[in-house]
């Protein structure tokens, strides 16, 4: 019999099987051993093969995990080689971005662009309170709309309180498991709150920025939407950043780097001041963006020594 998982707390999982119905899980000892750079083998988002009859406890036993489609994890701690995942099975990761009180700075949208291509989470950019659109606000929508659409990640413009948005958006998360992200004011929980009433998820609870000193262990949480989607909270990615990103591979999460990197005259070309470079030759014609270069030179120069690379403008 196969669930979902909701929530993780290392030992005891929170699971949904298929019909719909919640039980406590706990994991088989064999399982603990598979991945022994994990500290934990599973997370909210995976799906998971249960025993056919329950314990003592009145728990189920999980014997297998179902092979993921990505999945999201950190350092354990700031000295430790392991590794701790947070979420599993991510369909989409839905960035809410406001123009206005506040303003969301590109280089965060983009930092959050190159996490999700990272971890192999397809990402949509939603546009919220564009009700508070000045003229020059609605011209500089069309303008990253433009860019960003070009780019492969789709755009919308929406209100969080405006019933045709929510019914659009529910559409669009029907049957899938989706993560909010966004910086302190944007609107999320305001936005599932909207979509899902019942859920009464308080104000930053969703994806909020979490504790910037030292590494506590936290777990995620899987919410299940009324309209059949699941929310996935991850209080252990402070932002949703950079997380141990190599500086030689940051460029193939950039999408109009990928695609030109083969015609580069150095095979670890860098894309500075190499000759014989496609990317910084595409950037002189304007086939790729200039702001998104300089972006992407900003994060090459960030500190090395923090593993969790922080964006500044959260």
């Amino acid at each position: 019999m196969e669930a979902r998982v909701l929530k993780s707390t290392g030992s005891w999982y929170m699971i949904e099987t298929l019909d719909g119905e919640v039980h406590g899980a706990r994991l088989r000892g064999r399982l603990r051993q598979l991945e022994k750079k994990l500290t934990n083998p599973i997370a909210a988002g995976d799906r998971v093969v249960l025993s056919s009859e329950k314990d003592d406890e009145g728990n189920f036993a999980i014997e297998d995990i179902v092979p993921r489609i990505n999945y999201i994890s950190r350092k354990a701690t700031n000295l430790s080689k392991e590794m701790q995942l947070l979420a599993a099975n991510i369909d989409t990761f839905y960035l809410i971005v406001t123009l206005r009180l506040p303003e969301t700075h590109p280089l965060f949208i983009d930092r959050f662009l190159v996490a999700a291509e990272s971890f192999r989470i397809p990402s949509v950019l939603l546009f919220n309170k564009t009700d508070l659109y000045r003229e020059k606000d609605h011209k500089r929508f069309q303008e990253w709309k433009t860019l960003y659409e070009s780019l492969g990640y789709p755009c919308f413009a929406i209100q969080a309180n405006n019933p045709g948005n929510l019914a659009f958006l529910r559409n669009h998360m029907k049957g899938r498991q989706v993560m909010l992200g966004g910086n302190s004011g944007v609107g999320k929980s305001s936005l599932v709150n909207g979509l899902d009433p019942t859920l009464n998820l308080r104000t930053g609870e969703i994806s909020a920025v979490h504790r910037q000193g030292k590494h506590t262990t936290t777990f995620a949480e899987m919410h299940k939407l009324e309209f059949g989607a699941y929310v996935i909270d991850t209080p252990g990615i402070r932002s949703f950043g950079l997380i141990d990103l190599e500086k030689e591979h940051l460029s193939h999460y950039f999408p109009e780097f990928r695609v030109r990197m083969s015609a580069c005259k150095f095979n670890n070309c860098m894309h500075l001041k190499e000759p014989g470079c496609a990317v910084t030759a595409a950037v002189h014609s304007g086939e790729i963006h200039r702001q998104r270069y300089d972006h992407y030179v900003s994060m090459l120069a960030e500190n090395d020594d923090d593993p969790y690379r922080r964006n500044k403008h959260a």
